[in-house]
């Protein structure tokens, strides 16, 4: 996947901005203000996503390409390498994951704006 794709999918789910809070290189996306992905943009070498703590483990453990998150929390964060071995359909799942635990952790009206978009 290139950046492009990783954007335009990051794009699709409901209620997601992207902004550059950290600086021209670092991309972010967020959903009602809350940060569920992060990525460089002239290097897209990793993508930081959130992760439940139990499967962030086992993902780490199954695929080397995917790594406790670069800068963030360790325990909620993976960074996943994109060099190639982490097939498409896995990397939109993973980031469907990250933006889901986002929006389970809004408070409830803030959900319900989210569900009104």
């Amino acid at each position: 996947m290139n950046i492009e794709d990783f954007r335009t999918y990051c794009l699709s789910l409901k209620g997601v901005e992207e902004g550059l809070p950290f600086g021209d290189e670092t991309l972010v996306f967020k959903v009602m203000g809350k940060i569920f992905a992060l990525t460089g943009i002239s290097l897209f070498a990793s993508v930081n996503l959130k992760c439940d703590p139990e499967k962030a483990i086992e993902l780490r453990e199954q695929y080397p390409a995917v790594i406790p998150g670069f800068h963030m929390n360790k325990k909620h964060w993976n960074t996943v390498l994109m060099d190639g071995s982490i097939p498409d359909r896995l990397l939109k799942e993973w980031t469907k994951h990250s933006y889901e635990l986002v929006v389970a952790s809004l408070p409830k009206k803030v959900r319900q704006e989210l569900e009104e978009l």
